[in-house]
């Protein structure tokens, strides 16, 4: 199939004539320019020459001496600019001539537009001037129109040629560079389809273009493979019913891989996890093609009811699965994923009058850009067929590196929730003092773990800890739950000292970050004002947006929101212009800048700068010395919090040290 026009053709029309259009807008504008800079250049030189005549003639006119003044006009030839000179009377009497060059006539169109010729006048005065003087005469200078013709020719033959071989190159340019991005890819596809064999065409899938992959060409190539697999899908719906084979309305292994294909080509790291029903094989001989089917479905909707939206549960025979686990970036995810499908799979399972407890075997592939589609398949097959071989309900990696991190990650996880359920965790507090008086007046909340000598700290590699293993939201919650406990027992006798809590980026975006606030508010029945959520800025958060429709409604409700260690993060100074429209009410100078008070203050002064004219609260951290609080007392600081004042405490010892006697328990 050939095209009667080539797109090339049409697009390098298009730009050749949107070329053609600004060009001559541009020449007559340019043209008109040069043209007014030549006149103004033109007439600047003649009154140059009248000037210098000026006086000798003015002498020869008052004297009557017509010879002589003709002599000094004629001294003005060489020049070459003036066609004519005429000396004119007050009563416009022409009195003298002379014609220096021959005149050559000019377009009346031109003359017209542009103005021609160009010509000047300048009075003569007497030499003995009175207090009024009156001019003797004016001498009018011409200049050569022919001459300026010829420039405007030579102007308007120069532009053209100009402009016109840009508009020649830009065209050639654009249409190169439209024809590699859009024409290329979209012949390469309509060469393919038109090359496809009818017996390929069922399920046949376009490879994404490279560049593609978020345009129209990309969405294009995407809704033809979705349509193509929806078509597979109702055809395989088809056939499954006429040979008997199980219906599960789960996509085929061809969609399977042609969505895994997809994935490939856009280099996203992903999982293949196989999942090989031992019971279903087992089962074949004494199971009846209802009972088989009915299991079937039931172990399908176990596992689709533990994969999150974006990933694909797809039947690849009559007793294997496989998942097409979008999202998983890391071995002990995937990992993950797999035990809790492994629990869902061995629940017993009710078939009329009996009972079967399936087995299952899984094999797992990640994928980190180095396999083709194919091979990534096959290896989580692999993997499951050494899963199989080790025994019934066995998890194996295709890599065993893959499967030792995986457990190990895991591991660290369970250690982690049972250190939370046996008490291992506490929250200690750090008192924020007023700087003029030395006047507790708030704290802030921090995790510490007990170690196996007794004694609690925070462990260098805590939070990276809790943040690799998944448990971030988990612990978070349970630390602002125990700050609101704190605060309830607190308000209950009468105090109403704020606290302070860090959350992360990860539990700041959850879903259920709004509910589970309000909730805890109600609950403890928290008073306005008193619970202070510090965002920590050092850590990452990708959509400001959110973070901000997250942390509005609860400042609403009551709670106040503080930027933990402003300018070492990712917002930094890039992102003031957000500043204005963070529902904040608090900034926290992070310790670095603290350290090096008071010999270099630029930066903590800027900082302070910029919460005063915002009109928010600034509390400094880690302030370790007299001459850093004195410093910050001038600078208009009124809260600080570190190891001058005192180093965090558990609850019991922090209420017996700073709260007032008359409110201790």
């Amino acid at each position: 199939m050939r095209v009667s026009r080539s797109l090339t053709i049409k697009q390098m029309a298009m730009v050749a004539a949107v070329a053609v259009v600004f060009i001559f807008i541009f020449l007559v504008i340019q043209l008109f320019h040069f043209v007014q800079q030549s006149r103004y250049n033109t007439a600047t030189q003649m009154e140059s020459i009248a000037r210098s005549v000026r006086q000798p003639l003015s002498t020869a006119i008052l004297k009557a001496n017509i010879p002589e003044a003709e002599a000094i006009l004629n001294a003005i030839q060489p020049t070459g600019i003036v066609a004519r000179a005429d000396v004119v009377l007050p009563n416009q009497f022409q009195a003298l001539r002379v014609r220096f060059l021959p005149e050559r006539p000019v377009p009346v169109m031109v003359a017209r537009l542009f103005e021609l010729p160009v010509q000047i006048s300048l009075p003569l005065y007497s030499t003995e001037r009175p207090g009024n003087p009156q001019p003797l005469a004016y001498l009018v200078l011409q200049a050569d129109s022919w001459r300026m013709y010829k420039f405007i020719l030579s102007t308007l033959s120069t532009l053209v040629t100009t402009y016109f071989l840009l508009a020649l190159i830009l065209t050639v340019a654009i249409t190169w560079c439209i024809n590699r991005l859009i024409v290329h890819p979209l012949r390469r596809i309509a060469r393919e389809l038109n090359h496809l064999d009818a017996q390929d065409a069922a399920g046949h899938q376009l490879a994404l273009p490279r560049l593609h992959h978020d345009d129209e060409i990309g969405m294009l190539v995407r809704s033809y493979n979705r349509n193509q697999q929806m078509a597979m899908r109702q055809y395989d719906e088809m056939n499954t019913r006429t040979t008997r084979f199980p219906v599960t309305s789960l996509p085929n292994k061809a969609l399977l891989m042609a969505m895994l294909e997809q994935s490939v080509i856009g280099n996203q790291t992903t999982a293949v996890i196989v999942v090989a029903c031992e019971t279903l094989q087992d089962a074949a001989g004494a199971l009846n093609d209802e009972q088989r089917e009915l299991l079937l479905r039931q172990l399908a909707e176990k596992m689709k009811a533990q994969l999150m939206p974006r990933m694909m549960l797809a039947q690849v025979s009559h007793y294997d699965f496989a998942i097409l686990a979008h999202g998983v970036r890391e071995p002990w995810q995937a990992m993950s994923l797999s035990q809790k499908l492994m629990a869902a799979l061995n629940e017993p399972v009710a078939l009329e009058n009996s009972a079967l407890r399936p087995t299952a075997s899984i094999g797992i592939a990640m994928y980190y850009g180095d396999t083709s589609a194919e091979q990534l398949y096959r290896r989580a097959v692999s993997a499951a067929l050494s899963a199989r071989r080790a025994g019934k309900n066995q998890i194996q990696f295709f890599d065993e590196q893959q499967l030792t991190e995986a457990q190990q990650r895991l591991t660290e996880e369970s250690d982690l929730l049972n250190a939370l359920d046996n008490q291992a965790f506490a929250i200690w507090l750090q008192p924020q003092v007023a700087l003029k008086t030395g006047e507790v007046v708030s704290a802030e909340v921090l995790l510490r773990q007990r170690q196996p000598d007794g004694e609690w700290a925070l462990p260098d590699d805590l939070i990276e800890r809790i943040e690799s293993s998944g448990l971030m939201v988990h612990i978070g919650n349970w630390i602002l739950e125990e700050s609101c406990r704190l605060l309830a027992a607190w308000q209950r006798r009468g105090i109403m000292m704020p606290l302070s809590v860090n959350i992360s980026a990860l539990q700041l975006l959850h879903d259920d970050m709004v509910a589970s606030v309000m909730e805890l508010l109600h609950r403890y029945h928290i008073e306005p004002g008193t619970l202070i959520l510090e965002v920590t800025e050092s850590r990452r958060i990708d959509d400001p947006d959110a973070a901000v429709a997250i942390l509005r409604p609860l400042r609403h409700a009551g709670v106040k929101v503080a930027l933990d260690d402003f300018g070492m993060g990712y917002a930094s100074l890039r992102q003031l212009h957000r500043m204005k429209s963070l529902p904040l009410d608090v900034i926290k100078i992070d310790k670095n800048f603290i350290n090096d008070l008071p010999d270099d203050s630029c930066m903590v002064r800027a900082i302070i700068n910029l919460a005063h004219s915002l009109q928010l609260s600034v509390i400094a951290e880690g302030v370790e010395n007299a001459a850093q609080r004195q410093w910050l007392i001038d600078e208009g600081v009124e809260v600080a919090q570190g190891y001058l004042f005192a180093r965090a405490l558990p609850p019991a010892q922090f209420e017996a040290d700073f709260l007032p006697a008359s409110h201790q328990a």
